[in-house]
């Protein structure tokens, strides 16, 4: 027995084994305790459901299920969310890859001009949250028919754009492909800036012509990054919320992530919980067919060691076209919509932008009967950008401090179990949607459970779910950041009876400043521009930008949503270039020339 407790003590004197025995026992709790409890809330009867389910609230029911699975609106209500969803994820792949992997190609093995700028202009895509150009698709093609309003397209053309352009399937893959496009660029772009031009130039001595090698060559090295773009925007598509409630609702087009919102905020919650339980199901389906394809395909060799150097493609003749066409769709998917934001968010009368309909009222204005007053002299605006700015704040210091104890542990008792099982409940939030997950802690914290009370309403839920969901890039920052550190120097100091927290702070933690600070900026970005996680959660005393966004453009302000919009993208933007300046990196670094 005194055995036992000497080897319990012996275990805990050491740092690393006290970090990960008390994050594997709050992971357990926050990440894999709700996965289970959403599985049972799918088998209740709500308080909501009692004159609908005709049964005590609390009692056994497979009610849910069998309503989801085996009911006269199956097909409308489901089945048909359903493709659409998978529509909308393959058609994304689909964009997303042709217009990466073409950009790539452009930018790295051809000698177009303006590439810099291209490349920076391109990652915008990405900065930018995704449902910004939803936004911005809105303001451009919406109709008079089904919009009330002119688009920009309308007024200077007279003519209405058709519904499936406007709304609809189109336009949802359209934008998903394009804000997931830079995925592709900087996957399959690393590929081709890195592989060995040996295997290039063999075969142009062999006078293989440029499309044989192409095909033979260059697409067989790319394809690895080509199936990691297909999986990650595969299940981003098939999750998509946000875009597709701006532009699928005012047609009816829903997907599984709008039908289960629309469940989860009305009277059904156990059938929003089964529709949860089924997109978490997919997910996971798409990591384990990711593992398993990893583990199976074919490996190229594309860094030899060697020098990378390659010779450009000439476009000869068409250089300074395929440079200008470029040059002005990357201008057209970037900073047209910021314009557009501009212009709407100052504009009287929707769909009239003549000079004298033009007005500052929703910026600066006092509330003259519209309702509210302009952003700027308006409570509600301040509250929700204290709230954002603060969550924002709150979520980086408690995901990057988390990420960076966590891959302490795991470096320092790499190859354990018990380093592996953190290791992969850290990871486990980046697998299940946003909106997913924020009905997932719904359910858990709803309720008062046991000693926890409820949280529903509590800034504090909000902090958790956020630093939950953000872990997984914090803790890969941390773990890489620890990995490069050797242990030799931590030994040293403990020889010197350095004690931890000061070989932590004065030691670690300074060497690896850069790749840590990334683990607490990265969840601060991700955090400002956040909507899916958060809007099932938030109450109207906990308003953040993105939610208010999200209530006005529910309610058809328009001119409200395009000013809160503006200023988001004005505010990711300007953190991500403070990043980048502090870090000295880009994401798009060594791609773009």
């Amino acid at each position: 027995m005194k055995t036992a407790g000497r080897k319990v003590l012996n275990f805990f004197r050491k740092p690393e084994n006290v970090i990960l025995t008390v994050l594997l026992i709050c992971l357990l709790y926050l990440v894999a305790i709700p996965l289970v409890s959403i599985l049972r809330d799918t088998v209740l009867v709500h308080t909501s459901e009692v004159n609908r389910v005709h049964e005590e609230a609390g009692s056994f029911t497979w009610y849910h299920w069998l309503r989801t699975f085996a009911n006269d609106d199956t097909y409308s209500s489901f089945v048909k969310p359903l493709l659409n969803s998978l529509a909308c994820a393959i058609l994304s792949c689909t964009i997303s890859i042709l217009i990466g992997g073409i950009f790539a190609y452009l930018v790295i093995r051809t000698d177009m001009r303006f590439k810099k700028f291209c490349s920076t202009l391109f990652m915008f895509l990405y900065i930018m949250p995704g449902w910004t150009l939803a936004i911005a698709w809105t303001n451009f093609f919406k109709n008079s028919m089904t919009g009330g309003a002119m688009g920009f397209f309308e007024m200077a053309t007279g003519i209405p754009t058709a519904n499936w352009f406007a709304y609809g399937l189109f336009p949802i893959v359209l934008v998903t492909g394009l804000h997931y496009a830079p995925y592709a660029y900087i996957l399959i772009g690393a590929i081709l800036r890195n592989m060995d031009s040996n295997l290039e130039e063999a075969a142009q001595i062999l006078k293989s012509s440029r499309s044989r090698i192409f095909t033979k060559i260059t697409l067989p090295l790319v394809k690895p990054a080509v199936l990691s773009t297909i999986l990650l925007v595969f299940a981003s598509g098939l999750s998509v919320f946000s875009t597709a409630q701006f532009l699928g609702l005012p047609v009816n087009f829903y997907t599984l992530a709008t039908k289960m919102y629309s469940y989860l905020n009305g009277t059904n919650p156990g059938r929003g919980y089964v529709y949860t339980v089924i997109m978490m199901t997919l997910s996971m389906c798409i990591l384990f067919l990711n593992q398993k394809m990893l583990g199976t395909r074919k490996s190229y060799t594309t860094v030899s060691g060697k020098s990378s150097n390659f010779s450009l493609t000439k476009l000869r003749k068409a250089r300074s076209v395929v440079s200008i066409l470029v040059l002005v769709f990357v201008a057209c998917v970037t900073i047209l919509p910021f314009l557009s934001f501009a212009m709407e968010s100052v504009t009287e009368v929707k769909g009239n932008y003549s000079l004298s309909n033009l007005t500052l009222q929703y910026w600066i204005g006092l509330d003259d009967g519209i309702g509210h007053a302009g952003i700027f002299r308006s409570a509600v605006f301040w509250k929700a950008l204290k709230n954002s700015l603060l969550l924002s704040l709150c979520c980086a210091v408690g995901a990057g401090t988390v990420g960076c104890l966590a891959g302490y542990g795991i470096a320092r008792k790499n190859g354990t179990k018990l380093a592996s099982v953190v290791n992969s409940l850290t990871f486990l939030p980046y697998l299940v949607p946003s909106i997913a997950f924020s009905a997932i802690y719904l359910s858990m914290f709803a309720t008062s459970r046991g000693i926890i009370p409820a949280l529903y309403g509590s800034f504090f839920l909000l902090v958790l779910i956020g630093t939950v969901k953000y872990l997984p890039m914090a803790s890969r920052s941390g773990l890489n950041s620890m990995f490069q550190i050797s242990r030799t120097i931590e030994e040293s100091a403990m020889i010197m009876g350095i004690p931890w927290r000061k070989r932590m702070t004065r030691i670690l933690i300074p060497i690896q400043k850069t790749s840590i600070l990334s683990g607490y900026l990265l969840p601060f970005i991700s955090c400002t521009r956040e909507m899916e996680l958060f809007v099932l959660l938030y109450t109207p005393s906990l308003a953040l930008l993105t939610t208010i966004l999200f209530m006005y453009n529910q309610k058809g302000y328009d001119q409200f949503a395009n000013a809160i919009t503006l200023l988001i993208v004005i505010i990711v933007i300007s953190f991500n270039l403070i990043i980048n300046k502090i870090t000295g990196a880009s994401i798009d670094s060594g791609i773009g020339g």
